[in-house]
């Protein structure tokens, strides 16, 4: 909304769509979903407040299916968010340069497995990445269809290609998974 514009634009939207009721709804999950992702709660809150937002001043996607634009939407944010911590883990490195020492809790912290998933996921395609974080939270397949505006019998395939992929990138990086 524009400096200037009448609330009354706001309240016209909210008779076509119950916006209310599309947060309760789906805001946990959503969280949820990008907290598997960046593993921070409280940041997960906020990137999920941040869809709502995005959702709620954006007309255009408020049609069709919006539960699956905010999971779709939730998961790329995420993404995004996991993407900008590896960035700044980059620029941190270089400080060591400088004589800046890590302290042993945050090495130990970045080689714990999770954190090389996540820096599996954001290696791999939008789409793999999707896939897998939406899996790992349960959607059925044709849940994850609509979310992705995917055919709902390539899901599986999609799937496999996708477990592929990551067994890859994590081999690649890290050698073979001890058990």
């Amino acid at each position: 909304m524009k400096a200037g514009e009448p609330l009354v634009e706001i309240s016209e939207r909210s008779a076509s769509l119950d916006f209310s009721e599309l947060f309760h709804t789906h805001y946990v999950r959503i969280a949820r979903v990008i907290a598997r992702v960046v593993q921070d709660q409280a940041r997960a809150e906020e990137l999920a407040a941040e869809v709502f937002w995005k959702f709620w001043s954006n007309p255009e996607v408020q049609t069709g299916n919006p539960a699956g634009w905010l999971y779709r939407t939730g998961v790329r944010m995420g993404l995004d968010e996991l993407r900008r911590q590896s960035r700044r883990r980059r620029y941190e490195k270089l400080l060591l340069l400088f004589g800046t020492a890590k302290s042993p809790e945050h090495l130990l912290f970045e080689e714990q497995e999770q954190q090389q998933v996540r820096q599996v996921l954001s290696a791999l395609k939008v789409r793999d990445s999707s896939l897998l974080v939406l899996q790992s939270e349960g959607l059925s397949y044709l849940e994850m269809a609509e979310t992705l505006h995917l055919n709902e019998t390539s899901i599986g395939t999609l799937l496999r290609r996708a477990q592929q992929a990551f067994r890859k990138e994590y081999v690649r990086r890290y050698g073979e998974r001890k058990r």
